[in-house]
């Protein structure tokens, strides 16, 4: 393996270009479109592209199921995988986008991605971007993305941008003057670890700022979050970009500066190195204002260009340039985004229904809003997949030839308001309800997309700005369903949505048969789920969010307080729990033991797990920890998780390997220490409570450390 460039010969090589620039050329590469310097033969640069889930905005690509799918995989080495297969086709893109000499935005090798905020509230549009809720799962497929990306050779894959830095999810609307207030304790413990371990262990190379405040002061001109913890702290040796437009709130909407010049003055000083938007000829005044120095300025320009020189931009033996355009979007990575869809939906009710048996099936009806809707597919931030797969048709596909599939869109996801719509979805609510009477079984596919949820000024629901008022079905998706369990069949409810969503009761009807979890599962989303369906693979996603019944209890939406958030702090009893996820076996976990190693501070804990069902499934085994002093978490939190592969009858012995890390907490000054000496150790395949401990049959096991 050939070691990767380090930072220093970057900024070395980088500093020979830089120091030959003239200040206004200096200034213009601020820029996130950085202009061509032809008597440097240096071409012009945009930095601006997207791989949340598959290469996006840049025509067709491979479409990955949403990030929040991916997380529900909980399964770092797939995700690595798919990360890696995302670099390969951004770099075929590249290399004949610049051969025909087209460096436009979502044309370079600069992605911002991956979104590693965490999912604190149900309501945020943008949730689904993210891994979840938790900043231990979170940081590991962070981390496992990231590396992905940027690759293990002497250059660059691509450079990954962490985003959004920092104690940012929501609320849309008012994001771009919102402060918010996070005490130590929080922002320590939740807010910045997956940041952390993006810069420590994955070397990311890009951060991007966040467009609110924190605690006062934006994030674009925080010196706290860029100097003291960023390049202090952590010694983060790559660039910092702003969210689009951010530098400007901070003097239009924020009024925490006067003007431009001296919101670029402080953003510079601060560690802010890339301006995406349009106020960077303001250093012009800046420098005259004395707000700034020109050496400023150029460590940003090195900075920027340091990451240009990893990507081997002005190298001839960079081993990505040779990636053809036949890489992007080739078939196997087509199928690598079927597996990763039926790796990632939740079962999360089945009365004995699924499996379905297509050779006992006469007729199936397939209703609802999403049933044959490519938007649920491909969520926000996607690629144009060549060819897709709708729920509806995937059905179609597997089905005996002489089966009869019937098909209603039964009403649309949004409430409609004209008298003339109102008739037309009562005559679409009747189609559907004849359709099911007329089957043996209904797939109801319900839910949102991303004209719901989604960023502001992307998403549909004006009212929102992108963020859900509640975790209700919209429209009239509520009726519809009430309407089929009427009918007396079987309904199988599959949920395409990017976060919490609630049946309001519903879920306990003798009638509602079974309930799926398929979340935005890309381009192949389909296929996916007719194979969980029909038994060709056992569902084994898991939530990586809390479920909840309704947003009784939860926190104002503009409290940044972890107090009763996420499975962590939440004293309620959710719906279904962090973790959870059904399969087609059962399982029992047995023997867990502990062996703890005083002089590394470590502790390693083993468990059995057997497959006790009659089907081959995947499983997630999932390590909790409970520490009862002051300042831990309110509920055991994850410390570690592995995905296994069991025949019926097989055991596996799973081994979780835990540092010092693992058995600290976060005090009030945001300071990590080992309180406790005692802990409880629970290994299950999902959040402990009442539910998951008698599913397994297990026992919790107490852990006693001396370090």
């Amino acid at each position: 393996m050939t070691e990767q460039m380090s930072h220093v010969e970057a900024r070395r090589q980088a500093s020979v270009l830089v120091d030959q620039m003239t200040l206004a050329e200096k200034i213009n590469q601020i820029s996130w479109k950085q202009p061509a310097i032809d008597r440097l033969n240096i071409p012009e640069y945009n930095y601006w592209n997207e791989a949340l889930h598959g290469v996006a905005r840049a025509g067709v690509a491979t479409v990955f199921p949403q990030s929040i799918g991916l997380a529900a995989m909980f399964d770092d080495a797939l995700l690595h995988e798919i990360a890696d297969v995302i670099a390969t086709e951004g770099r075929a893109k590249n290399n004949v986008f610049t051969a025909y000499g087209d460096r436009d935005i979502y044309k370079g090798l600069t992605f911002w991605s991956p979104n590693v905020n965490i999912f604190r509230d149900p309501r945020w549009g943008r949730g689904h971007e993210t891994y979840g809720e938790d900043p231990f799962l979170t940081s590991k497929l962070g981390v496992a993305f990231i590396q992905g990306l940027q690759g293990q050779a002497k250059y660059l894959k691509l450079a990954a941008t962490a985003k959004h830095f920092a104690v940012h999810s929501g609320p849309e609307g008012i994001r771009h003057e919102f402060d918010a207030v996070v005490n130590d304790k929080d922002l320590y413990e939740t807010y910045l670890p997956a940041f952390e371990a993006a810069v420590k262990e994955a070397d990311v190379e890009g951060i991007m700022t966040a467009y609110n405040a924190i605690n006062g002061v934006p994030a674009s001109v925080n010196e706290r979050l860029l100097q003291d913890i960023l390049h202090g702290a952590w010694q983060f040796e790559g660039h910092v970009v702003s969210d689009y437009a951010a530098p400007e709130d901070v003097h239009e909407n924020h009024k925490y500066t006067k003007d431009a010049a001296e919101t670029m003055g402080l953003a510079i000083k601060a560690g802010l190195d890339l301006v995406a938007g349009g106020i960077e000829q303001s250093l012009h005044e800046a420098l005259d204002r004395e707000l700034l120095t020109e050496a400023d300025i150029t460590q940003a320009v090195v900075s920027l260009y340091a990451t240009r020189v990893r990507l081997g931009m002005f190298a001839d033996d960079c081993e990505y340039q040779q990636i053809p355009f036949e890489a992007n979007d080739a078939p196997e990575h087509a199928e690598l985004s079927q597996k990763a869809a039926e790796k990632a939906m939740v079962l999360l009710k089945n009365n004995g229904i699924l499996p379905l048996d297509k050779n006992a099936l006469n007729s199936i009806a397939v209703v609802g809003p999403n049933a044959d809707s490519v938007r649920p597919l491909i969520g926000n931030y996607f690629g144009t997949p060549s060819t897709k797969t709708t729920i509806l048709q995937g059905i179609q596909k597997a089905v005996k030839p002489e089966t009869r599939v019937f098909y209603s869109i039964g009403c649309g996801l949004f409430q409609p308001h004209a008298e003339s719509w109102l008739a037309k979805e009562d005559e679409r609510e009747s189609e559907a309800v004849i359709s099911a009477q007329h089957a043996d079984v209904v797939v109801a596919v319900m839910g949102l997309d991303s004209t719901i949820e989604g960023e502001q000024g992307d998403a549909g629901n004006s009212q929102g700005a992108g963020d859900k008022e509640n975790l209700d079905l919209p429209g009239r998706q509520k009726q519809l369903l009430e309407r089929l369990l009427a009918t007396g069949k079987p309904v199988i409810v599959v949920l395409m949505t990017g976060s919490s969503i609630t049946l309001n009761g519903l879920e306990d009807h003798p009638n509602l048969a079974a309930v799926i979890n398929a979340w935005y599962p890309g381009a192949r989303g389909g296929d996916a789920l007719a194979r969980i369906l029909f038994g060709e693979v056992s569902p084994s996603g898991k939530l990586p969010i809390t479920f909840y019944k309704n947003l009784d209890g939860l926190p104002a939406f503009t409290d940044y307080n972890m107090t009763n958030r996420t499975y962590r702090y939440y004293t309620g009893t959710p719906l279904y729990p962090f973790g959870y996820g059904l399969t087609y076996s059962q399982v029992e976990i047995r023997d867990p033991q502990v062996n703890v190693d005083v002089a590394k501070q470590s502790a390693t804990v083993t468990a059995t797990i057997t497959n006790v069902g009659q089907v081959a499934t995947e499983e997630v085994v999932q390590l909790y920890l409970q520490d009862a002093t002051q300042n831990a978490p309110t509920n055991p939190a994850l410390k570690g998780f592995k995905r296994v592969d069991l025949a019926v009858g097989a055991t596996q012995t799973v081994e979780f390997n835990l540092d010092a890390t693992a058995f600290s907490v976060v005090g009030d000054d945001g300071q990590r220490s080992i309180v406790s000496k005692q802990f409880t150790a629970y290994v299950g395949v999902s959040q402990p409570d009442a539910r998951s401990v008698e599913l397994m049959q297990q026992s919790p096991v107490q852990i006693e450390i001396a370090f």
